[in-house]
């Protein structure tokens, strides 16, 4: 099967057993076995990647979406993903692709769709670049970076939006190609981490730190649920921590609604995410983001210098925008980003 190829980053161990290097879980594989992500396989002793080419999800979205704000923005991004992730969040919004081979008996889908295929399809939407998202990029690790290589000879941008599970050894198979990610930082308490992520908390700072020495432009986002990680404690340590990544770091702080494994939690309230704003522009953060509900006014970009709103949202369009050759039109400070300008 053309899907089925020799994966990346992995080793040989004892008998017939593969580790494997791609994420942060290094598995330890036995023949005939599969890795947390479910889409590695152990095969005589030769680790398979189940998924590559084999797209569940193909669209042309608003960069917005991601979300990156500060990534040429209110440009499109041909977004695509495979089956299988290495978390299993039990609030995650995308279940039933990212989880359908550990709940589904192993089951992969897709739709055959090559690394051409998919620069080609970005070319002719207009699109300036290609999200690697949905699901976890990570786990369809070597499609994303073949894709990425033919993307940066088409002159397209390459994003990831990920759980920053990935190893060092992962980002630096992704050298000069990794353009941009918006990174889940989804608490600051190991216990979170391990209970309703089935992961731990320190890899994903870690990735974040790597990221930001590549000079790989990061956002972070973290979902803020009622009762779980939204006390200002956690916020406040959240916030310090984006900011010890450069105050230029945008973080958005995003409205919980109830899902899959997590419905006895209420959604976030509106109050809730205007105090976390409030706790990261507080810390020394200067752009910090309210989402999933449109119209608020954290949505906006503002100039950290003069306090003039220089980008207008609405949800996932931009309507208005005040920057000029990458500065604010008013003051003229630099707004951080890629291609922020007109």
């Amino acid at each position: 099967m053309k899907n089925v190829r020799e994966a990346m980053l992995w080793r040989k161990a004892e008998g017939r057993e593969v580790e494997c290097f791609l994420c942060a879980h290094r598995c330890r594989i036995a023949e005939g076995k599969r890795g947390v992500c479910q889409v590695r396989e152990n095969r005589g002793g030769t680790l398979y990647t189940l998924v590559y080419g084999l797209s569940i999800s193909r669209n042309v979205d608003p960069i917005e979406k991601k979300p990156l704000f500060h990534f040429h923005p209110g440009s499109t991004s041909l977004s695509i993903a495979t089956v299988g992730c290495n978390f299993r969040c039990l609030h995650c919004q995308n279940a039933d692709i990212s989880q359908l081979p550990r709940n589904g008996g192993g089951r992969i889908v897709g739709e055959w769709v090559p690394p051409e295929a998919v620069v080609e399809a970005a070319k002719r939407t207009g699109a300036r670049g290609i999200s690697y998202t949905y699901t976890e990029p990570t786990v369809f690790f070597e499609y994303a970076r073949d894709t990425m290589e033919l993307a940066h000879q088409a002159g397209l941008l390459n994003n990831f939006v990920t759980n920053g599970y990935m190893t060092r050894e992962a980002l630096d198979a992704m050298d000069g190609l990794l353009d941009g990610a918006n990174v889940d930082l989804k608490s600051f308490s190991e216990e979170f981490y391990r209970r309703v992520c089935g992961a731990r908390l320190e890899p994903v700072l870690e990735t974040l730190r790597a990221m930001k020495e590549k000079g790989v432009w990061v956002e972070v986002t973290t979902l803020v649920i009622s009762g779980e990680n939204d006390s200002p404690e956690e916020l406040r340590r959240i916030a310090e921590f984006v900011l010890s990544l450069g105050p230029e770091t945008p973080w958005h702080v995003t409205a919980f609604h109830p899902t899959y494994k997590m419905t006895d939690r209420p959604p976030t309230r509106v109050e809730t995410l205007r105090e976390a704003r409030r706790l990261g522009l507080e810390a020394g953060l200067r752009y910090v983001y309210s989402g999933n509900v449109p119209g608020d006014e954290g949505e906006n970009t503002f100039c950290h210098h003069c306090g003039k709103k220089i980008i207008e949202r609405y949800g996932f369009s931009v309507s208005n925008r005040n920057v000029r050759e990458g500065a604010c039109a008013f003051c003229g400070t630099v707004v951080a980003g890629v291609e922020m300008g007109e």
